[in-house]
């Protein structure tokens, strides 16, 4: 297609390397000023990377009465986050079209109610990498077991069940990275 340009070309041109998204500042404030009120009771949740804006908001629970099930409550919840889903449809299809074209990454959009969450869209990004035989020994492991249907798949697995058990280190780990980038924003004459 003549003038098409992917996110997969540098500089979205040419053979090479994926073009690095602009930077993300301001977008969460955007977001928090785009989407209108009486949606959530709260302002969403952003999190951002280079590939994805997932925006997460909170719904008011629904009311029950007190002799209400879990399960009760757990119907309602769906309920309640299904049909925030389509009320907001198209507005929320508006809201993706212009973070995309502005900071050109993909966004996803989830609720939350009660203790009730669902992702309504995500994106799912294609990650290259080499790995020794030890490691695709491991994959293979997972997938002849029965864990995973594919090495990707297992590979997926493996990062889910580090992030689990590595909350706080990889908490850390964003915070210094944040630091850093902060030092490099003011500069040496800060």
């Amino acid at each position: 297609m003549r003038g098409f340009r992917g996110p997969w070309e540098a500089g979205g041109g040419g053979r090479g390397g994926r073009a690095e998204p602009p930077p993300a500042e301001g977008l969460a404030a955007w977001i928090a000023g785009a989407v209108p009120d009486g949606w959530f009771t709260e302002p969403p949740a952003v999190t951002i990377d280079r590939d994805e804006v997932m925006i997460i908001g909170r719904l008011p629970s629904p009311q029950l009465g007190e002799d209400a099930s879990d399960a009760d409550r757990g119907s309602a919840e769906q309920g309640r986050i299904a049909q925030h889903r389509e009320d907001t449809r198209d507005q929320r299809i508006k809201i993706a079209q212009q973070i995309e074209h502005r900071w050109r990454r993909k966004v996803s959009w989830g609720a939350a109610c009660g203790s009730t969450e669902a992702l309504f869209t995500t994106f799912s990004a294609p990650v290259m990498t080499r790995l020794r035989q030890s490691d695709r020994q491991v994959l293979d492991t997972l997938v002849a077991a029965g864990v995973a249907r594919s090495r990707s798949e297992a590979l997926a697995w493996c990062v889910r069940l580090v992030g689990q058990h590595a909350d706080e280190w990889l908490g850390e780990l964003r915070d210094a990275m944040g630091a850093v980038d902060e030092l490099r924003r003011r500069g040496p004459n800060a």
